[in-house]
């Protein structure tokens, strides 16, 4: 197994986009707000968190590649 290190921001953002993710997803399926409500915030909170970890995911494969290379050499 190799070992990977990413800072400490890398980690806070994904728990992030993590979260927002899964909060949107929770929404979509609650019955605490009504429908428009539910369903406005949900996607909205889905959206964010899948789009933001888009870049996040290309940037810990860089880090990983960049460290596979060093490794290498």
């Amino acid at each position: 197994m190799q070992e990977r290190k990413l800072s400490i921001a890398d980690i806070i953002l994904i728990a992030g986009t993590r979260i927002a993710l899964g909060a949107g997803i929770g929404l979509l399926f609650s019955n605490r707000l009504t429908r428009e409500q539910r369903k406005a915030a949900g996607a909205a909170l889905a959206l964010v968190g899948g789009l933001t970890s888009i870049p996040l995911a290309i940037n810990v494969r860089q880090t990983f590649r960049e460290s596979s290379l060093r490794a290498a050499a």
